[in-house]
């Protein structure tokens, strides 16, 4: 019986097909894993030999990597009990921030809960969040720590510690505090290229984002890259610890940048205008432009959940404005009385 004949498939309308499905399949990739706060990241080798010969993929690295964006970046915010207790806690004011504010809800994905006592990695795990418990080496982190008191200023100097091993597994992150609002997604506002090796936030901003005078840095919300100008920054910082008694990690690094510890390891540093990145000490003077807000200035974390209320009430009241039709908007923020009255408890 007569076979039919066989088609036969040219190979070059073969090899278009497969690139065409190659294409495809890269478009798809990249459009559902598309960078939030890209970060290119170019490995110091340095960094590159800790990534591309790790011992073993360890809970932290699995939180990391569970957390990170596709350029290696990580949000990072650190609990205690503390923090999580209780209806209105901190923990919960936070993550209302990133639901109310504008185009943040998706960068939750990317957050990272460090917990230091198993009360505070419960409650992470049960908003189902990244989490990781730290080990702090017996230290008691679970209760309020008063700011500036002795174990205030221990548990500044173990985050430290913790973010500097982070830096050294090769991720980029942008570390903020739990009393800091996110109401704009802070990518955009962020000069996100290789030249900028650390940005961060001001108590008071000089009027010039590139000089050191007269700034007052304020280590509750910055972004940082992993490379060894920033592994050797967070070495000499942590490496102060048992001399200088009575600082927290904040004065040691202000002191250091007082010292030209930034020009003399080569970094480039962004000082971040609080018309943007702003706080209680001093409020951004537009409401339209700004992206976080920090309850800095601020002693106790009763007063700071009271003042944050009142912030988040003022960011609700400008939405409902609708600001982009009025020619004669005016925005005055809420008095921050409760934390100006903190310090005198």
């Amino acid at each position: 019986m007569d076979q039919p004949p066989r088609v036969r498939v040219p190979l070059v309308l073969f090899v278009l097909v497969i690139v065409t499905l190659c294409v495809i399949f890269i478009g798809s990739n990249r459009a559902r894993y598309g960078p939030i706060g890209a970060i290119t990241h170019k490995f110091d080798p340095r960094v590159k030999n800790l990534i591309m010969h790790p011992r073993h993929v360890d809970d932290l690295e699995k939180a990391l990597s569970g957390a990170s964006t596709r350029f290696k970046t990580v949000i990072i915010t650190i609990v205690n009990k503390a923090y999580v207790e209780g209806e209105n806690s901190m923990l919960d004011i936070f993550l209302d921030g990133f639901w109310m504010g504008e185009n943040t809800r998706p960068l939750v994905n990317h957050l990272l809960v460090v917990a230091v006592d198993q009360t505070a990695y419960e409650r992470c795990m049960f908003r189902r969040l990244h989490c990781y418990k730290l080990k702090t080496d017996g230290v008691d982190f679970v209760g309020e720590k008063m700011y500036m008191s002795d174990d205030f200023i221990k548990m500044m100097w173990q985050r430290t510690l913790f973010l500097g091993h982070v830096l050294k597994r090769g991720y980029n992150f942008i570390f903020t505090d739990t009393d800091v609002l996110w109401f704009r997604d802070p990518f955009p506002r962020l000069d996100i290229d290789d030249s900028i090796d650390l940005e961060i936030s001001v108590d008071k901003f000089n009027g010039d984002q590139w000089s050191e005078t007269d700034q007052l840095i304020n280590t509750g919300f910055y972004i940082i890259k992993s490379n060894s100008k920033t592994i050797t920054l967070f070495d000499e910082w942590y490496a102060r610890k048992d001399n200088s008694t009575g600082m927290k990690e904040q004065d040691v690094l202000l002191e250091l940048m007082r010292k030209g510890a930034f020009r003399r390891l080569g970094l480039k540093v962004r000082f971040l205008d609080t018309i943007f990145f702003s706080g209680i000490c001093e409020d951004s003077r537009d409401v339209r432009a700004v992206v976080t807000i920090h309850a800095n200035c601020c002693r106790s974390i009763k007063a700071k959940v009271q003042d944050l209320k009142r912030i988040m009430h003022d960011w609700q009241r400008f939405k409902d404005s609708n600001p982009i039709d009025d020619q004669n908007f005016q925005f005055t923020w809420s008095n921050h009385s409760a934390c100006l009255e903190s310090w005198d408890q």
